[in-house]
């Protein structure tokens, strides 16, 4: 038998219910990327963003860098590249990654099934 304990509950007029679909958009470093944006700059205190993406096969989030935020993707479905300044990681289901600030980031879906990412920066 375990227990939890939850901190006090928010009174409603503080919550964000978010709708599935509610807010799709296409990210900045391709248009090609759709994703779901499920929080925003100001929801949460240094949250810069939280959303899911999805690369189609072929898909690719440019390089890229944030010079004012640390970013963490956690790899949901699929697999493909993703590539921090010089170093090639091969991304899998279940996988989270780290990129700080400043470093120069690039993923790609190089094979014929979507890769959907769950990801969130926080303000540095």
């Amino acid at each position: 038998h375990s227990s939890c304990v939850f901190g006090p509950l928010l009174p409603l007029h503080n919550m964000k219910i978010i709708e599935p679909g509610a807010s799709k958009e296409r990210v900045s470093h391709n248009p090609e990327v759709e994703k779901h944006v499920m929080l925003r700059k100001g929801d949460v205190p240094h949250l810069m963003q939280f959303a899911e993406a999805i690369l189609h096969p072929g898909n690719e989030s440019s390089k890229h860098k944030h010079e004012d935020m640390t970013e963490v993707y956690y790899i949901k479905k699929g697999r493909g590249t993703m590539t921090i300044n010089d170093t090639v990681i091969n991304l899998h289901e279940g996988m989270c990654v780290t990129v700080e600030p400043g470093e120069y980031h690039e993923i790609v879906n190089d094979t014929q099934e979507d890769l959907v990412l769950v990801y969130y920066g926080i303000a540095d």
